[in-house]
Parts: structure tokens; sequence; C-alpha cells
């Protein structure tokens, strides 16, 4: 995953406008919506389960015992809630697949011995 790169709200936005020839908008509005439903359930503390994809829900951290790293004073973490999503079968098989696909790839691209460069005299 060392190239992985970060996919925005803008671009999701795009991408599904395009695909379902809907105005970015209207779209955005859409993803907004659906983000602000997630959030608003989740705080009301119930479990938001989308099949395929995943469950969240609000689990909480005990309050801890920690050492500053800086200057090895301990230090009381206090209890806090954290949001957790266990993902989907779906989403666990593709993402599996696809890291094996790009692994093959690179792989063999490795194997594969450098071919020379066209033009050059030999």
């Amino acid at each position: 995953m060392a190239n992985a790169r970060t996919i925005t709200k803008k671009e999701l936005v795009l991408r599904i406008a395009e695909r379902t020839q809907q105005k970015q908008t209207i779209t955005r509005d859409i993803i907004q919506l659906f983000i602000d439903e997630v959030i608003h359930e989740l705080a009301s503390g119930n479990r938001m389960e989308l099949r395929d994809f995943g469950v969240f829900e609000v689990k909480t951290r005990r309050a801890r015992k920690a050492r500053n790293p800086k200057t090895g004073q301990e230090v009381r973490v206090p209890e806090k809630r954290v949001v957790s999503i266990k993902p989907g079968k779906k989403m666990k098989e593709l993402i599996n697949r696809l890291a094996a696909e790009r692994e093959a790839a690179q792989n063999a691209q490795a194997a594969s011995p450098p071919q020379p460069a066209s033009g050059t005299p030999t």
C-alpha cells in the first residue's frame, strides 16, 4: 500500500454524478445527507449496518494510564468513544482479490527482463 492515493468526497461526487448522469450538486447533496444520517445514528447510540459494506458502531475505550514519550511522565487518558467498522463479506473479498491481483502483477513485472529501448543501436 505504499502508493495508495486519497480519494476525496469531491472526486467521489464526480464519479457518481457521471455514472448516474445526475448533476454534481444533487449528487453532492445526497452524499452529504447520507454521511449526516450515518453520523446522526452513531451519535444516537445506534449501529449502522450496510449489507456487503460493513457494520458501523460506536465503542467505548476505557480510561487508561499512558506515558508522555518526551518526559516519561505518567498521564491519564480519559474514556472516549470511537467509531468502529467491521467490513462486510463483499468488501473483504473484493479487497483481498484486488490486492492479490495487484501483487501478482507486480511480481510478474519484477520477474520479466528489462526491455531494450527502441531505436538504440546494438
